[in-house]
């Protein structure tokens, strides 16, 4: 029995070039990941080198649901003062390309992500470019963030484009019809590339 449970866990070690989630036995990809989504107690951290498709058909009605209440639900909903910081070890690792419907899984990605709702009630943090036909609701993002609507986040480093560009602890341009950071508010574009007062370490 220990032989057999050494194996499982070397089996799930090794990379595979082809994996599904939610799986327990599934932690490291070589290739494509394709996920649905897994509740933060059952959560398996995966680390996915390459691609990671997400179908959690959430993420198609959940737009409409937010148009309700857009403003309350952007600077609110998982993007508030007390969210709580996941440890990387307790994330999913993309380093490559996340496409997908909705993400609900706390995860980094480094490279580019594109998803149509964006990053839902998890903890997100982005290392290159993302990119969405809504808006893009981050926790920390370094690089370039673009959406027709909105982007959000607590920290960003780099450049955000849209009609709505709204992050806290900024450094960098923001570009659209409206832009806030922890230094102003402006129109049309707006800038920091100082560090800001009682910002979160």
């Amino acid at each position: 029995m220990i032989y057999a449970s050494d194996t499982i866990k070397a089996d799930s070690l090794r990379p595979q070039v082809f994996g599904f989630s939610p799986s327990k036995n599934v932690k490291n990809i070589n290739g494509i990941l394709f996920k649905y989504f897994e509740e933060d107690g059952d959560l398996v951290p995966k680390k996915v080198n390459g691609l990671v498709m997400g179908a959690n058909i959430v993420g198609i009605f959940y737009p409409f649901l937010l148009a309700f209440n857009l403003p309350d639900a952007l600077s609110k909903g998982s993007l508030n003062d007390d969210y709580e910081v996941v440890s990387e070890n307790k994330m999913n690792k993309i380093n490559g390309l996340q496409l997908s419907l909705i993400n609900m899984e706390p995860t980094m990605t480094n490279g580019l992500e594109i998803n149509v709702s964006s990053n839902i009630n998890s903890y997100a943090i982005t290392n290159g470019m993302a990119v969405s036909p809504l808006y893009n609701l981050h926790h920390e993002i370094k690089g370039v963030s673009v959406a027709p609507f909105a982007n959000v986040g607590q920290k960003c480093r780099g450049l955000q484009i849209s009609l709505y560009n709204s992050c806290e602890d900024f450094r960098g341009i923001q570009i659209g019809a409206w832009n806030e950071n922890g230094k102003r508010k402006l129109p049309f574009i707006n800038w920091n590339f100082r560090k800001q007062k009682n910002q979160k370490p």
